[in-house]
């Protein structure tokens, strides 16, 4: 090869070497930084394009895990209303049953009726008081009896219902039990009058734990799925950065020999100068 002053050759080589290098180097500096390997659409527009698609599904499963959030605390909070009132009905049939005592005094008749409507009257703040974000599935006039939550990405929905208000019907029942109960001889039509209303307590109460057991599993589902969804994304665009650091270490060793290589080279067009001493 000739020695020439206006083209050296060799520094053009290292040159052009330096710059593969320093792009190379950016390309993982930028792996290293972001913790991706596909960062933009400009690291690879089609992977890009899927994982964006994929960003934007996340986010809609997010709105369904929010609304399944809210399903399941208000069915726990109606649960537990319901709990609560079937307790206290106990009581109030153990009331019943001690005014079927034939030897009670009107006072002591008295005594028992009181309790057992201030039971009543207990129970229906329980009813009253079994609102969540607004909602009382218990209590028709908050709300209504029948809230619809999504269920997934598709807008499919699951529902807690009632299907009646709770609260008239204890007003209406219980409270015209203990009135019309005047004395012992009533007890078995009181109890009959009062079953009605534990008809309705139990058939909510398994309507509403098998309900929020659809959306218990509903969003536990939903939540496994968002995992799933996420592993796959990271999988996907996501930089093994300890690859990319020990690559980014080489490339950088690279550079430096590179750069060393270019100022060899350039110095090279200087012997020339050594014959014209």
């Amino acid at each position: 090869m000739a020695n020439s002053v206006n083209t050296n050759v060799g520094a053009l080589v290292a040159l052009s070497s330096l710059r593969g290098i320093n792009s190379e180097l950016d390309k993982t500096s930028k792996r290293v930084q972001t913790g991706f390997r596909v960062a933009d659409a400009s690291d690879d527009a089609a992977v890009f394009a899927v994982a964006q698609g994929i960003r934007g599904n996340i986010k809609a499963y997010a709105s369904v895990q929010s609304s399944l959030a809210a399903g399941e605390g208000l069915g726990q909070v109606t649960a537990a209303a319901l709990t609560g009132v079937s307790n206290l009905f106990g009581d109030l049939k153990a009331k019943f049953a001690n005014l079927a005592d034939g030897s009670l005094t009107s006072e002591q008749r008295t005594v028992y009726s009181n309790d057992a409507k201030q039971l009543v009257s207990q129970i229906t703040n329980y009813i009253t008081q079994a609102t969540y974000n607004g909602k009382n599935l218990l209590n028709g006039g908050t709300g209504g009896t029948s809230v619809t939550f999504v269920a997934d990405v598709s807008g499919t929905t699951l529902t807690l219902s009632t299907g009646t208000s709770l609260s008239s019907s204890t007003t209406a029942i219980l409270t015209s039990a203990i009135t019309a109960y005047t004395s012992a001889g009533l007890y078995g039509s009181a109890i009959a009058h009062i079953s009605v209303f534990e008809g309705i307590l139990n058939s909510m109460s398994a309507e509403i734990a098998a309900q929020s057991r659809s959306i218990s599993l509903q969003k536990g589902f939903v939540d496994d799925l968002v995992d799933a969804t996420k592993k796959g994304l990271g999988a996907l665009v996501d930089a093994d950065v300890a690859s990319e650091s020990a690559t980014l270490q080489s490339l950088q060793v690279r550079q430096q020999l590179n750069i060393q290589a270019l100022s060899i080279a350039n110095q090279q067009p200087n012997t020339l100068l050594s014959l014209f001493r």
